[in-house]
């Protein structure tokens, strides 16, 4: 996973987003900030993106592993565990 410095998060790029006008209008006026809301609503996407593309790359090894702790349970039980 990438990694970035507070400096490198602090900058900031101009871009040109379109934004549906009725949303742009009551995010105005509940007083949001747009690029903000605009940012987190992208983090929030990419954090999504970056778990599903993990589900896809690893989802052979957890039906495997899921397969096998059906057939031969677990290593370690817990103290609560019934036996």
């Amino acid at each position: 996973m990438q990694t970035t410095s507070d400096q490198e998060l602090s900058k900031r790029r101009p871009i040109n987003l379109t934004i549906r006008e009725d949303v742009l209008k009551e995010a105005k006026s509940l007083k949001l900030n747009a690029s903000k809301a605009a940012e987190a609503g992208l983090v929030h996407a990419i954090k999504e993106a970056h778990a599903k593309e993990w589900l896809e790359v690893n989802k052979q090894a957890l039906i495997a592993h899921n397969k096998r702790v059906e057939k031969d349970g677990t290593f370690l039980k817990p103290n609560w565990a019934s036996e």
